[in-house]
């Protein structure tokens, strides 16, 4: 009976990472993962000698998309714990990647997902990764995630 309700337990608080603006973030890291994957897919097979490092760039960033719509999905303090983190590590990405396509923009013959802060994509690959985080700390167990944004 114990397992039971922690099972409950844990249900209710892995749907609670897809409620609200969950749920939105869920949508864009799908359609990011999609068009990612598109990208980098279409760049490795078709071009990728000319520009190897911009093209796995394209590819790393797609399989972050896809872990951190993954991990949204599964719900789980564990999983928010580890989206958390890719998060981080997303920004990371595109803060070096970003900066280095600025200063040194002949090291990149072709562009990556993360390439001028996201400018290809609307900026949405610099702002996704800070409301990722803002919404995964806010939804921590224990907390209600009213108020959010």
């Amino acid at each position: 009976m114990a397992e039971s309700a922690t099972e409950e337990q844990d249900h209710r608080h892995r749907t609670k990472l897809v409620q609200g603006p969950g749920l939105l973030l869920v949508w864009l890291y799908g359609v990011m993962s999609v068009g990612a994957v598109s990208r980098s897919v279409y760049q490795i097979l078709t071009d990728y000698g000319s520009a190897p490092l911009a093209h796995t760039l394209s590819a790393v960033a797609a399989v972050v998309y896809a872990f951190i719509t993954y991990t949204l999905v599964r719900g789980g303090e564990t999983a928010r714990r580890a989206a958390l983190v890719c998060c981080a590590a997303e920004l990371a990405g595109v803060l070096i990647v970003g900066t280095w396509t600025v200063v040194e923009p002949s090291a990149f013959p072709d562009s990556t997902v993360w390439s001028e802060y996201g400018m290809g994509y609307i900026f949405i690959p610099v702002l996704l990764p800070v409301t990722g985080m803002l919404w995964l700390r806010r939804s921590r167990q224990g907390q209600g995630a009213e108020g959010v944004f």
